[in-house]
C-alpha cells in the first residue's frame, strides 16, 4: 500500500484474504489525508500538516541518552504487511528516519502477510534461524511465546538512563494487563483494542423518528442503548424502513457473519455481559471459579463456551442478524463496515477503525453523524455459581479488550537488545504515542489517559481535528472508548494460551452454523465444546491449566 489510499473496495478484498488462525487483523487506513510529498522534515510521505505536529511530538518526547555505541548498528522488526501508509506496519516507516537521527542507528522492515505472519515467527523460532529481533505482537499469541521462552521481560530498562520514559500507569489497566506476564512487562504501548457500539447520530435524535417509534413499540426510543435488548429494538424498527430519504429500503444493523470474517471476536463483545459476573465481594474484579470468567472453568480447564449464557447470546446475535440485509452472512468485515459507513445502515459494532473511517471523505457519507457508546450489557446475566438467569434492576456493563491490541516485544535471541529495546520505548512515549492515536491512518486505537478528553484524560478536540475527525464524531467515538476502559465496573478476561488460534477457528465455524440455520445455538456451542476439549487434551490439559490461571490471575 505504498503511499496510496485504501480504497474500499481494496479493504473488502484485503480483509476478506487474511485469517489470523480464523481472522483478519484489527486494522486498516483511517481518515484520507491530502496528497502526501516525498519527505518533509525527515518523514516520509508525510502533508505539511502530519510533519509539523509529528515534529513537535519529536521535540516533547523523551529520547533518553542514546549510547554513542549505537551508531551504525542495526535490528529488524517484523510486523503484517500493510505498506508504509498502512495500519499498524505505517508509523515504523514514519518515524525511522527521526530514530536514525535520535542514534545513528537504523532498523530493517520485514513485511509478512497476515495470513503467513503467526507460522512465519513461529518458525522463526523453532528453527532457530532468529531473524527477527522486535516483533509486532498480537496479545493472544503470549502464551505460544511465554512457554517457549521466546522474549524476554524488558522490566530491566526501566529505570535505564540511555532509555526513554514511557508512562506505564497512564495505560488503561486491561490493555496494560496484555504487556505483561505475570510480574514482569514484555511489551511496550502501542496500540489499544476494543469493540464499541457505533450508531447514527442524526438518525436516533431525530425527534420524527423518535415519535414514530413511541406510535410502533408504544413506549419511547431506549437512545441510550443501555442494553443489547434495546439495541435489538431499535435495529428491528429501522430495518427496511427509508430512513436515510434515498427512496429504498435501508438496514437496521450491520454484522460480518462469514466464517473468516472475525464474526467471533463481535460474538466475545457482545456475549460477555451475557456470561460474566462480578465478585459479589471487594474488588468486584476478583477471578473466583465463577465470578469473571468467561473461557474455561478456572480449577479444571472445562470450557464454559456452551453456558446458558452463551447459548442465550448467540440467540441475541442471530435475531440482530434478521434486522439487517441478508447478504451480511456472507459478509466479511470491510463490506459490513461499508454498508455502515454508506449511510444504509443505523448501527454496526466494530473497533475503533470505524471511529476514523467515518471521517474519510472517499469512504464514509456518514462524517459529522456519527455516534458511539461502550458495548451494551443486559439485565439477565446466567450466573455460573446459582446456574440460572437473573434479573437485575440495572444492566450487567462488561468492558472489553477485544482484538491484537498490536505492540513490540523483545526477542530473548536479539543481537542488539539494548538498541532494539530503545525504539521500543521511544516510540510509547506519550507525544509520540499519541499523535500515532490521533493520526487514524495509522491504525493505532485510543486506550491511554492522554488520549481521553477531560476530565478523563488531557487531550483535545483540536488534536483530533488536525488528525482529520469532526469535532462532535471525536467526542462521541473517544467517549466511547474511554467508557469501555475506564467506567465499566468489570472485564471479559482475555483468552492467550497456546492453542488459541485453533480453538478460535473451530468456534467461528460452529458459530457461523448456528448463525445460518444449519443448527441450533446449542448445538453450535456444544459442538464447540467438544473441540476445545480435543485441543485442551492435545496440548495437554494440566500445562493448559496452569497457564490460563496465569493469564487471567485466578489464585485458589
Amino acid at each position: 500500500m505504498d503511499k496510496r489510499v485504501v480504497t474500499l473496495v481494496g479493504l473488502i478484498a484485503l480483509l476478506s484474504t487474511m485469517w489470523f488462525g480464523g481472522a483478519a487483523p484489527t486494522h486498516q487506513a483511517g481518515p484520507v489525508r491530502a496528497t502526501a510529498a516525498p519527505t518533509i522534515l525527515g518523514f516520509p510521505a508525510a502533508t505539511e500538516l502530519e510533519a509539523k505536529t509529528a515534529q513537535a511530538a519529536f521535540n516533547a518526547a523523551d529520547k533518553g541518552k542514546p549510547d554513542p555505541a549505537w551508531k551504525g548498528k542495526k535490528f529488524t522488526i517484523a510486523v503484517y504487511s500493510a505498506g508504509q501508509r498502512g495500519a499498524i506496519s505505517g508509523p515504523l516507516y514514519f518515524w525511522r528516519n527521526k530514530f536514525t537521527e535520535l542514534t545513528g542507528a537504523t532498523y530493517d522492515i520485514v513485511e509478512i502477510p497476515f495470513a503467513e505472519l503467526r507460522e512465519k515467527i513461529y518458525s522463526d523460532f523453532t528453527t532457530s534461524a532468529y531473524k527477527y529481533d522486535v516483533i509486532i505482537n498480537c496479545s493472544n499469541w503470549y502464551g505460544d511465546a511465554i512457554a517457549n521462552d521466546w522474549i524476554q521481560p524488558i522490566d530491566k530498562y526501566f529505570n535505564e538512563p540511555r532509555m526513554p520514559k514511557w508512562d506505564r500507569a497512564s495505560i488503561a489497566p486491561a490493555v496494560a494487563n496484555l504487556m505483561k506476564w505475570g510480574e514482569h512487562w514484555y511489551g511496550t504501548n502501542n496500540d489499544h483494542d476494543a469493540q464499541v457500539l457505533y450508531y447514527r447520530r442524526d438518525i436516533l435524535s431525530d425527534p420524527k423518528w423518535q415519535a414514530q417509534f413511541k406510535q410502533e413499540m408504544g413506549r419511547d426510543m431506549p437512545v441510550a442503548m443501555d442494553t443489547w435488548e434495546d439495541v435489538l429494538e431499535i435495529a428491528k424498527f429501522f430495518n427496511r424502513k427509508d430512513w436515510n430519504g434515498d427512496g429504498k429500503p435501508d438496514n437496521g444493523i450491520s454484522l460480518h457473519l462469514k466464517v473468516g470474517g472475525q464474526g467471533f471476536f463481535h460474538f466475545m463483545a457482545l456475549s460477555a455481559p451475557y456470561v460474566v459476573t462480578p465478585y459479589l465481594g471487594q474488588p468486584p474484579t476478583k477471578v473466583t471459579k465463577y465470578h469473571n470468567v468467561y473461557w474455561f472453568d478456572p480449577e479444571t480447564m472445562e470450557p464454559l463456551i456452551n453456558s446458558p449464557g452463551h447459548v442465550r447470546a448467540l440467540e441475541t446475535l442471530i435475531a440482530l442478524s434478521k434486522a439487517g440485509s441478508p447478504a451480511m452472512w456472507g459478509w466479511s468485515l470491510g463490506e459490513a463496515w461499508a454498508d455502515f459507513l454508506s449511510g444504509k445502515s443505523v448501527l454496526v459494532f466494530s473497533w475503533g477503525d470505524v471511529g476514523s473511517l467515518a471521517e474519510d471523505p472517499t469512504q464514509s457519507k456518514i462524517a459529522g453523524k456519527l455516534g458511539a457508546r461502550g458495548i451494551p450489557g443486559t439485565k439477565q446475566p446466567y450466573d455460573l455459581e446459582k446456574k440460572q438467569f437473573l434479573n437485575l434492576s440495572k444492566p450487567n456493563m462488561v468492558g472489553n479488550q477485544v482484538g491484537c491490541s498490536w505492540h513490540p516485544v523483545l526477542s530473548k535471541f536479539a543481537k542488539n537488545p539494548d538498541l532494539a529495546y530503545y525504539f521500543m520505548a521511544w516510540q510509547a512515549t506519550p507525544p509520540i504515542n499519541h499523535w500515532n492515536v490521533y493520526m487514524g491512518w495509522t491504525g493505532v486505537d485510543p486506550g491511554t489517559t492522554y488520549d481521553w478528553f477531560p476530565p478523563a484524560g488531557k487531550a483535545t478536540i483540536d488534536e483530533y481535528v488536525a488528525g482529520g475527525y469532526k469535532a462532535d464524531d471525536a467526542k462521541s467515538f473517544i467517549g466511547a472508548f474511554t467508557d469501555n476502559f475506564y467506567r465499566y465496573p468489570i472485564f471479559q478476561n482475555y483468552i492467550r494460551i497456546p492453542g488459541t488460534p485453533e480453538m478460535m477457528e473451530v468456534w467461528d465455524v460452529h458459530l457461523s452454523e448456528a448463525v445460518t440455520g444449519q443448527v441450533s445455538p446449542k448445538e453450535a456451542l456444544d459442538r464447540t465444546y467438544q473441540d476445545w476439549q480435543k485441543i485442551i487434551d492435545n496440548i495437554g490439559r494440566a500445562k493448559l491449566l496452569k497457564l490460563y490461571q496465569q493469564s487471567i490471575g485466578y489464585t485458589k
